[in-house]
C-alpha cells in the first residue's frame, strides 16, 4: 500500500454547486475514503461522481488530469480541479517517502477519453496500434514499478480477453508493492480477488462484496433473459 487514506477540506461549500452537490464529494469531504486493499474499484452509474473522484485523487497525487505518468508535466493549460487541488493523502509505512516527495513519486492517470494522446506523449506508439492494444502497451511498460496507479474506466477500449490480461497486470502490480484505484462498470475487472470495492450512487459511497454490487446483478439478469430489459427499450 502506498497511501491508506484520502481527504480533502473545503470551508463552507456550497451543498447546490458542483462538485459539492455530488452525494459522494460531499461523503469524501465528511469522511475521506480509508483504502483496505492495495486495489479499489470505484462502481457506479453515470453520473455518480466516481470520476470526479478518481480524477481528483489523481491530481492530489501530482499526475496529469490528462492522463499520463508524473513524468510528464501537464499536457493542457486546465488546472486542477476544485476538488483535486484540494485532496490529500495519509501515507501507508511503506509510501511516506513516496507521498512527502514528488521527485520520489511513481504512478499512472489512464482515462479512457484521453488515452491516446497520453500514450503518445508517453511514446508507446498508439498509431500502430488499436485503442485496446494502446491501452495494454501501458499497462505492459508502464504499470510496473510501486506506485499510485489511478483509472478511469479502462474497460472501455478493451475486450472480454483484454480485460483478463489487465487483471493480471493489476495483480501482478499489487504484488510488486504498488497500488490501484480504478472507476469502472466492469463485473468482470470488479471481481478481482481481494480487491476492496465501493460503490457509488446517491446515498454516497458504500462498501458492498462484488456478489451484491447492483451491475453484477443487472449483467446476470440479462445474460440470462435478455428480452427481460429489451422488451422495455425496443418495440
Amino acid at each position: 500500500m502506498i497511501v491508506e487514506r484520502a481527504y480533502a477540506h473545503v470551508d463552507s461549500p456550497d451543498p447546490g454547486e458542483w462538485p459539492w452537490s455530488v452525494p459522494c464529494v460531499r461523503q469524501f469531504l465528511a469522511e475521506g475514503l480509508r483504502f483496505r486493499a492495495p486495489v479499489t474499484f470505484l462502481v457506479g452509474e453515470n453520473g455518480s461522481g466516481k470520476s470526479t473522484l478518481v480524477e481528483a485523487l489523481a491530481e492530489g497525487f501530482g499526475l496529469d488530469s490528462y492522463g499520463g505518468s508524473l513524468d510528464w508535466k501537464y499536457a493542457t493549460s486546465r488546472g486542477k480541479s476544485v476538488l483535486g487541488e484540494r485532496v490529500r493523502f495519509d501515507a501507508a509505512p511503506r509510501g511516506r517517502r513516496m507521498v512527502g516527495s514528488r521527485s520520489a513519486r511513481k504512478g499512472f492517470f489512464l482515462r479512457a477519453e484521453t488515452a491516446l494522446d497520453a500514450l503518445e506523449r508517453e511514446n508507446l506508439g498508439p498509431d500502430s496500434l488499436s485503442h485496446g492494444e494502446g491501452f495494454l502497451a501501458a499497462f505492459r511498460e508502464k504499470f510496473v514499478v510501486p506506485g499510485l496507479y489511478v483509472m478511469d474506466e479502462p474497460e472501455a477500449a478493451l475486450s472480454f480477453g483484454s480485460c483478463l490480461e489487465l487483471l493480471g497486470h493489476m495483480d501482478q502490480l499489487v504484488k510488486a508493492g504498488g497500488q490501484v484505484v480504478c472507476a469502472t462498470h466492469s463485473p468482470l475487472l470488479t471481481a478481482l480477488p481481494g480487491a476492496d470495492i465501493v460503490q457509488v450512487g446517491e446515498d454516497g459511497m458504500e462498501r458492498v462484496r462484488w456478489a451484491d454490487l447492483a451491475l453484477v446483478d443487472h449483467w446476470r439478469r440479462y445474460l440470462a433473459d435478455p428480452q427481460a430489459y429489451l422488451r422495455h427499450i425496443t418495440g
